[in-house]
């Protein structure tokens, strides 16, 4: 398993990926039940991790857009799986896909019925949904992968779910610390069986890695070649 290199990305690959959130982006629905997913069929690229892991803050940096997903301080504001279209010119359009913003895990200020709720959707949803292409899974630079992190990817491996490790604000630690952590964190997820063999290391507020992530998205659209 291999960090980020942008060589492994040809200039038709970067290219492909800019096109596509050059394109509209939208937010379509809130969903608090899996019976009020979309059933029209299109790909869906999932975002998931802990709480305050730089979610949001990576969503709009993909997207160039300051507001697309909600930015805050306090644990737990994303509530509901968050549905956007990507590259869907109309309401007629069939192709483009889904970006999801899931609900952050490991909440600090939240009520144990509010997180037993969010918790019985994610696995609701990460269990058998056949539109779910890849799950982005997001892991802080500063600490690398936490308890709640392992949860989650042993729920991925036993249900099937492609996930990819993304290590976000990896421009906070020490090169030196950054390198040590995208070491531990490579090994870890070689081990398990559903997490696609490339670690995307991304910096929202300094641009790191974030044409990388978007031709990786891409790859995964309709008509897209991933890297």
């Amino acid at each position: 398993m291999a960090a980020t290199d942008t060589t492994d990305f040809t200039a038709e690959d970067i290219a492909r990926g800019d096109a596509l959130f050059r394109g509209p982006c939208d937010f379509v629905r809130g969903v608090v039940a899996i019976d009020g997913l979309p059933a029209d069929g299109r790909p869906e690229i999932a975002f998931a991790g802990r709480s305050n892991v730089g979610k949001s803050s990576l969503i709009n940096a993909l997207t160039g857009r300051r507001t697309l997903a909600r930015v805050s301080v306090t644990p737990g504001r994303t509530r509901e799986l968050n549905f956007f279209t990507l590259g869907v010119t109309g309401p007629d359009d069939p192709g483009g896909a889904y970006l999801v913003d899931m609900p952050g895990y490991g909440y600090a200020k939240v009520s144990r019925s509010a997180v037993k709720g969010w918790t019985r959707l994610i696995e609701d949803y990460l269990k058998g949904r056949r539109e779910l292409k890849r799950v982005f899974l997001l892991i802080d630079a500063r600490h690398g992968l936490k308890a709640n992190d392992r949860d989650t990817m042993k729920l991925m491996d036993e249900s099937a779910v492609s996930y990819q490790g993304v290590l976000t604000k990896s421009d906070k630690p020490k090169q030196s610390e950054l390198e040590a952590i995208i070491a531990k964190t490579e090994a870890e997820l070689a081990k398990h069986p559903a997490a696609y063999p490339r670690l995307l290391v991304t910096s929202a507020r300094e641009g790191l890695g974030i044409p990388e992530l978007r031709a990786t998205i891409a790859g995964l659209t309709p008509n897209g070649v991933e890297p």
